[in-house]
């Protein structure tokens, strides 16, 4: 009997606790305003067609009941019930100006052609009405745009767009001036980072003439100590950045950022002494890096006392 009683309680807590957590989440539901406007807009809407439904339903009804109502008053008459055409058809008439195909010989034309006789249709008035309706907006257009130019045309617009953009451009760079990239300023990037940019921007672009190891092909080897216009950071980046003339190196400093120059400037560089299989001969002068300079140790001493 215990068992049974601590069992029950254990139940009593758990829907006790589900009930409350349920609760408070539907509370922090539908306390949410642009929620409810959605279900009230929801509910509007179905039931404003449930109303439009019951309306043609009746309408529909209340026209057979009419009809059957016209159908027996002509019974008692004695004459033949003709239905009146509806507005829908009315309105097809007075658009297309067509004429009933029982009254055809009226618009008859009297020559025909191997018995083959043709019908004096007129063209449709709503095809007359867009067709007056464009040379109006073609006699506003001409004034408008090519005789006192008081709206630009789509060239001048959009070059005023671009210059909107640029200006914004221009401004967001003055607030953020950041660091400028160059090749004076470019330095050998040592971040896992930037130096994967750069890989992936070599491989896309670089490898197709030095292949992806950088033993070169048609380029030259990045791979050993040799280059032809100089083996340095800044050296690297000018060639990438301005190409060189009369060779198939391209100039990309219209195509790439200077920060992505800077990075697959320092990821070649890293290619160094990699030593690829089938590696294409050296080319230019051995490059070697200057040595640092030493600093006076007294010199330290004395910066490390201020």
């Amino acid at each position: 009997m215990k068992k049974v009683k601590a069992i029950f309680a254990l139940l009593m807590i758990s829907t006790g606790t589900f009930a409350q957590s349920g609760t408070t989440a539907e509370a922090g539901l539908f306390d949410d305003p642009v929620l409810l406007f959605y279900i009230t807009a929801g509910f509007l809407f179905v039931v404003a067609l449930l109303v439009i439904a019951v309306a043609l339903y009746m309408l529909q009804v209340l026209r057979y009941m009419a009809k059957d109502a016209a159908i027996a008053r002509a019974k008692k008459l004695g004459i033949e019930y003709v239905e009146e055409p509806g507005w829908w058809t009315k309105f097809n008439l007075w658009v297309s100006d067509s004429v009933p195909v029982e009254k055809e010989e009226t618009i008859m034309l009297d020559h025909n052609y191997d018995g083959i006789r043709e019908l004096d249709n007129h063209l449709p008035p709503w095809w007359k009405w867009l067709l007056y309706g464009s040379i109006v907006w073609a006699v506003f257009y001409l004034i408008a745009y090519h005789v006192t130019n008081s709206l630009p045309l789509q060239t001048e617009e959009y070059n005023n767009e671009v210059a909107y953009a640029e200006e914004q451009v221009r401004k967001l760079k003055a607030e953020n001036p950041g660091v400028v990239i160059d090749e004076n300023t470019v330095i050998l990037t040592t971040d896992a980072i930037a130096l994967q940019d750069g890989k992936e921007t070599f491989n896309n672009i670089c490898a197709s003439c030095h292949r992806v190891d950088g033993g070169g092909d048609i380029g030259p080897n990045l791979t050993d100590q040799y280059w032809i216009h100089g083996g340095s950071i800044q050296d690297v980046f000018k060639v990438v950045k301005n190409g060189v003339p009369n060779t198939n190196m391209v100039s990309w400093g219209g195509a790439l950022s200077p920060e992505k120059m800077q990075n697959v400037s320092s990821y070649l560089l890293t290619l160094q002494g990699s030593n690829p299989p089938n590696a294409k001969a050296p080319e230019g002068d051995m490059y070697v890096p200057p040595a640092k300079k030493e600093v006076d140790s007294d010199t330290v001493k004395a910066q490390a006392s201020l």
